[in-house]
């Protein structure tokens, strides 16, 4: 029989709510039976007059918590009177303070992390506040241990800078939310569960991974939820459920299982890079200078950074890899928008950053490409701001194909190509399913004794391909991703050959462009056509 699992409770700023918290926990304790522990994050004490004779009544006895509740230290300066030591201690019967950071591990095995307070931006640090030393302290003994996989439960009051990457926003001013030393922490100790508090929201990230895919070892998944304030006339969520096996009692297949909605690690970039995403914090990095187990500094930090490939001139080496940078094509370039190679007649759509064209020799009438107007060699070498209108373009296309009952096939080969072309082509849905497309690809790729590797829906590809990389990675209608880091002789037709195959469009005789060419006028009249059928879905005529 399985190990029983903890039923825990977590909750936001209760600010001296109390009878109101302990009253909704015995309303769903009498629905679903007993809960083991109540975690609070954030203020649990008020400041007012009636916030203050609350907790009278349960510091003298006279009121007792009816379960096991374990709150954070002080997260502002007027409730730090509540709290006699920084070391931790009970306060009430069944109310204990967990202290100023630590690791609180019960009798089960279960193990939560916690860290009390705000970020500190003075010297020294107030008394609601932490310190660098105190999030040094915390994970060092941690890390350390060769044995260490991450904590079941990590506590702060404040946000993780930069939670919300790859996922849904939060009802937040992003700009001023959070803290990069969480999100740091959070990177450390790999939670598989992270509660914050002080926003006044609740959010529910969706789980992303520990681990880098085909580079690493498959990890747990780590959950971030933030819960709103108790009584909030909003009727936010401020209490969690849920059950927890500690992780030192699972077995590793049960533990590593990825959830279909998980997505890359938030902060990874961010600790890579060793820069704070808001230049008007503090530079409080103290995870670089934990030793040998650290890994080397970025940019701004002595260290060296990601180095963008050579152009073949050598006058970029030495340089840190910089998205926002374009190189310069070593000759003509077909696809640079400026560049007077460039065939005009047959751009459907531009936008700020990218444009859409016929493709030259294209398979169906409606085959196109998305290509950035810059020069970028491929999709890992994009600044953000490419990258969001690239993914529009994606979703303008895919919605025009649905219209003409279409499903929509993107592939990017990143081999012996000077510039990014996103071919996008349609498969009109009575021609076969996309398992059909999928497994056609997959059947070539073994012919050929590629390895073309299905990899999770909300993969970032930069995680697997650094820049230079050459790859091939195809993206269906379904949103399932496939994808080869190619090795040598990768045939350069193989995404076109696979769809014009029997199996998919049965136009073999169309697998190489060359063979499909047409006149200037051919390609004007068709891209004219394609221009005005596209025209309702182009968010370019609209920005």
């Amino acid at each position: 029989m399985g190990e029983k699992p903890l039923k825990i409770l977590a909750c936001g700023d209760v600010e001296g709510s109390i009878n109101a918290v302990f009253n909704r926990v015995r309303t769903v304790q009498k629905k679903s039976g007993q809960f083991d522990l109540l975690l609070c994050v954030g203020n649990f004490f008020g400041s007012s007059p009636e916030a203050q004779a609350e907790w009278q009544e349960y510091k003298s006895g006279a009121k007792k918590a009816p379960i096991h509740t374990y709150i954070l230290g002080a997260a502002s300066q007027e409730t730090t009177r509540f709290f006699p030591s920084a070391d931790g201690c009970e306060l009430a019967d069944n109310i204990t303070y967990l202290g100023r950071r630590g690791v609180f591990s019960g009798a089960s095995g279960l193990q939560i992390a916690y860290v009390s307070g705000r970020e500190g931006r003075q010297d020294p640090t107030p008394a609601h506040c932490f310190s660098p030393k105190d999030l040094s302290q915390l994970v060092e003994p941690l890390i350390s241990n060769n044995q260490f996989r991450g904590v079941d439960i990590l506590l702060t009051s404040q946000w993780p800078r930069g939670v919300w990457q790859y996922a849904n926003s939060p009802e937040v001013n992003t700009k001023f939310c959070g803290t990069t030393s969480i999100s740091h922490l959070a990177f450390k100790l790999k939670p598989r569960y992270h509660f914050a508090a002080v926003e006044g929201v609740h959010y529910e990230r969706r789980p992303y991974r520990n681990h880098v895919v085909l580079q690493e070892n498959t990890q747990h998944v780590s959950r971030f939820i933030a819960l709103a304030t108790v009584n909030n006339p909003e009727k936010r969520k401020y209490l969690y459920a849920f059950n927890i096996i500690p992780m030192k009692s699972m077995e590793a297949s049960e533990l590593v299982k990825q959830p279909q909605d998980v997505t890359e690690n938030p902060y990874r970039k961010m600790v890579g890079e060793n820069t704070l995403s808001d230049p008007t914090e503090p530079a409080s990095q103290f995870f670089f200078d934990l030793g040998k187990k650290q890994r080397g500094g970025g940019r701004g930090q002595g260290g060296r950074g990601r180095k963008r490939p050579s152009d073949g001139d050598g006058q970029n080496q030495g340089q840190p890899w910089d998205p926002d940078r374009q190189t310069q094509p070593s000759g003509p370039c077909w696809f640079c928008l400026a560049s007077p190679q460039v065939e005009k007649h047959l751009v459907i759509s531009i936008g700020t950053h990218c444009y859409l064209a016929l493709a030259k020799g294209s398979l169906t009438p409606r085959h196109v490409l998305v290509l950035p107007i810059g020069h970028y060699q491929s999709v890992v070498e994009l600044s953000s701001e490419v990258v969001k209108e690239l993914d529009r373009y994606k979703m303008a296309v895919r919605t025009f194909y649905k219209s003409k009952g279409q499903r929509c096939v993107l592939f990017e080969r990143n081999y012996h190509s000077q510039h990014l072309q996103i071919q996008v082509v349609p498969v009109p849905e009575d021609k076969c399913t996309t398992e059909d497309i999928k497994e056609a690809f997959m059947l070539q790729a073994q012919e050929q004794n590629m390895e073309l590797m299905e990899i999770p829906q909300h993969t970032d590809l930069k995680q697997i391909a650094p820049p230079g990389t050459p790859y091939f990675y195809v993206e269906l209608d379904s949103g399932e991703k496939l994808f080869y880091r190619i090795q040598k002789n990768f045939p350069l037709q193989f995404g076109r050959e696979v769809l014009a195959s029997e199996a998919v469009l049965n136009i073999p005789e169309r697998a190489d462009w060359r063979e499909c060419k047409q006149t200037p006028e051919e390609e004007e009249s068709l891209s004219k056509q394609l221009r005005n059928d596209f025209q309702p879905y182009d968010f370019a005529l609209e920005d």
